[in-house]
């Protein structure tokens, strides 16, 4: 009887199971301790749950419901399970993504999720060369790539200068050589005239006639630091009354 039930693709011992559940812990952890390292939202633990969970889920789809395989009116589904998984772990990573009106980030810490469940739930079948295989690769592309990315992709930082000054017609002039002094690339500018007198009341607001002044620059991330001295030297163009930047 149970040799019986050994052979059937319906059992498993207490012994394997236990071994797939660790294999989940250690590849999920991995990839977490990655993300924890860059100090992303889901770190060494989360991945740790999300591959451990997926790894019970799919042995419980698998296994869990062996009882019920020979009744007549029962029909056994093992992936039902594993297909709620991955939609369950979508949720839980779009938490993760942030749109804060200039970027959107987290995308790849939510497709780092999917993927750990995708591990886990990997594991739970039996697929472990599969699975060691993709954490390898997930590796690869979250800490090598990552850096191949920053050097030869996202090269440049963006910022956004605000400034308040003077309509003057040297001003553009003095405020290009600026960035040029500074290995700053202006991308895109926007000039608005800021009002004299207060709408509600009709007192004036500025003795001189003023504009704001909008600029979206691009600085080479080896040149990052020149941010503040930009700033500062901005700030003693002719005509600048304030200046901020993000």
């Amino acid at each position: 009887m149970l040799l019986a039930a050994v052979e059937s693709p319906w059992y498993i011992d207490e012994v394997e199971i236990l071994i797939r559940l660790a294999i989940a812990l250690v590849l999920g952890g991995i990839i977490g301790f990655e993300r924890e390292q860059s100090n992303h939202a889901a770190g060494f633990r989360t991945n740790i749950l999300v591959c451990v969970g997926a790894c019970l889920l799919m042995l419980l789809s698998i296994y869990g419901f062996s009882d019920f395989v020979n009744e007549v009116n029962v029909r056994v589904d093992p992936a039902r399970l594993a297909a709620a998984v991955i939609t369950g772990v979508g949720f839980l990573g779009a938490g993760t993504i942030l749109y804060t009106g200039k970027k959107i980030s987290g995308l790849t810490t939510a497709a780092s999720l999917w993927v750990v469940a995708a591990i886990g739930l990997a594991v739970g079948a039996g697929f472990y060369f599969a699975s060691i295989a993709v954490m390898i690769l997930v590796i690869l592309t979250l800490w090598l790539f990552n850096k191949l990315e920053a050097r030869f992709i996202r090269n440049k930082q963006e910022y956004i200068v605000n400034m308040k000054c003077t309509d003057q017609a040297i001003l553009l002039l003095h405020t290009q050589q600026t960035l040029d002094e500074h290995h700053a690339s202006l991308n895109k500018m926007s000039i608005e005239d800021m009002p004299t007198f207060d709408t509600n009341t009709g007192e004036r607001i500025n003795e001189e006639r003023q504009i704001k002044v909008t600029l979206h620059i691009h600085i080479s991330r080896k040149h990052k630091e020149n941010i503040v001295s930009l700033i500062r030297d901005l700030k003693q163009v002719e005509g600048v009354r304030w200046i901020g930047y993000e």
